[in-house]
């Protein structure tokens, strides 16, 4: 059996045991550079991907090079530097190519929304293939009206907007017309105050392809609604393609006519859902990779697992770490982290600890009795355990000074003022010191 027969088992044996998205994420696009008699090496995009196979996924991967290569080999990771065309994301069969620039201006699309730099996960999947499908038999599919709904922030004016991105690309004589409702609206009003109805009419009939985002906006606007609702009726009738967004199911909103939500409801309506832990890491990775700015792994675990609201909130999250790290010239970490992002992280991330459980983990690290910690001993070692687990429970939980102080022996609240001010201080002096810091703080989350 060939060495590249080998490694497609492989592949195989690990697909058959995760889920689809895992899979296409960390190992869809790894290759076998060399192998040897004790050695493989694989070919990965970037330190980060290495570092999460290692620490997710060794043990699944080692047990598919011994089962199909018939030996255990030691892995080895190159990492690729020059091409920057390869992707962790899942790949999308046609990238994108580049839209005119007369077609960007007059469809109002974003050209940086494609489906080849759109997370897939299984959040989304179904709404990615459904949009795909339109963008390539637009007015000809089922699909039409396409409505895509989600909450907030997950991805509906990226997907929408990659429909349209899309068509343009491999049809530069289509005529695409991406529109907020908003936007529709103000134009409405306008073409009445300038007595150019007949004008408004032209511009939005006179397309291919109509691409509307937050149908919601049209709730209590009804001679909006019954000009959109004439509108719709005569794309649709001359075989155009409709693709609509909204925050909500249409038969959740309100105000809006019932027979426009009976014309959104006749064709396909598709939600996107919160995306899952590792979706949500992908996208980080593709946003630290689009800056080129290299971010640890477990910082970008740590804010995908603890910042869950939505996609949005998160890449702003990282940027303002990135860039305070940068300004203040400090190490990307968890602990930078969890100081700079106090008022984005869920509450999770600052309040599961328990004094007992830092207690606990620096008794452990310090090789001293818990009793000790917590009594009125005086000695350096025992002090110095005293005040990190103040700092820590200070710095990862939300309990009162007083709280603090109490659950250490009774010490009072400018006792866990001083020991913090003092840790904190040492942190940023000391490197071995902060180094041993971090080994907790890693411990405890």
């Amino acid at each position: 059996m060939s060495e590249s027969s080998n490694w497609k088992n492989c592949l195989i044996y690990i697909r058959d045991r995760l889920p689809e998205q895992a899979f296409q994420t960390w190992f869809d696009g790894i290759k076998v550079t060399n192998v040897t008699e004790q050695e493989i090496t694989l070919q990965v995009p970037n330190q980060f991907h290495y570092e999460w196979i290692e620490s997710k996924y060794r043990n699944l991967l080692n047990d598919a090079i011994n089962k199909f290569y018939n030996k255990s080999l030691i892995v080895n990771y190159s990492i690729i530097v020059s091409n920057k065309n390869t992707s962790t994301i899942p790949k999308f069969e046609h990238q994108d190519k580049p839209l005119p620039q007369n077609f960007r201006k007059k469809s109002q699309l974003n050209s940086r929304y494609t489906f080849y730099n759109f997370i897939e996960g299984k959040s989304n999947q179904f709404a990615k293939a459904t949009a795909i499908s339109v963008s390539k038999s637009p007015g000809k599919t089922p699909y039409n009206p396409l409505l895509i709904y989600s909450s907030p922030g997950l991805g509906k004016t990226h997907l929408i907007q990659a429909v349209g991105n899309y068509a343009i690309s491999t049809n530069p004589n289509y005529r695409i017309l991406y529109i907020t409702s908003e936007r529709f609206m103000l134009d409405f009003i306008t073409s009445i105050q300038r007595n150019k109805s007949s004008d408004f009419i032209k511009n939005y009939r006179n397309i291919d392809m109509l691409l509307i985002d937050d149908v919601h906006f049209f709730q209590k606007k009804e001679q909006t609604q019954e000009q959109f609702f004439h509108l719709f009726n005569d794309l649709l009738q001359k075989g155009k393609q409709i693709v609509l967004t909204c925050d909500k199911h249409p038969n959740e909103l309100i105000d809006i006519k019932d027979r426009l939500i009976s014309r959104f409801q006749s064709g396909l309506i598709v939600d996107i859902q919160s995306p899952d832990l590792e979706t949500r890491i992908a996208i980080l990775m593709k946003k630290a990779d689009d800056e080129n700015l290299e971010i640890p792994y477990e910082v970008t675990e740590f804010l995908a697992a603890n910042i869950t609201s939505d996609i949005r909130t998160m890449e702003g999250a990282l940027v303002k770490l990135l860039a305070i790290a940068s300004l203040g010239k400090k190490d990307i970490s968890i602990s930078l982290a969890r100081d700079v992002l106090k008022d984005i992280l869920d509450e999770n991330a600052m309040s599961n600890i328990t004094i007992d459980q830092i207690i606990n983990v620096i008794c452990q690290f310090q090789g001293m009795k818990e009793k000790d910690v917590i009594s009125k001993k005086r000695t350096k070692d025992i002090a110095v355990s005293r005040q990190i687990i103040m700092y820590f429970s200070r710095k990862l939980t939300n309990l009162s000074l007083s709280v603090i102080g109490s659950k250490i022996g009774g010490r009072d609240h400018s006792t866990v003022i001083h020991s913090y001010n003092l840790i904190n201080s040492k942190r940023e002096k000391d490197i071995n010191f902060n180094k041993f810091l971090d080994k907790i703080e890693k411990k405890l989350i």
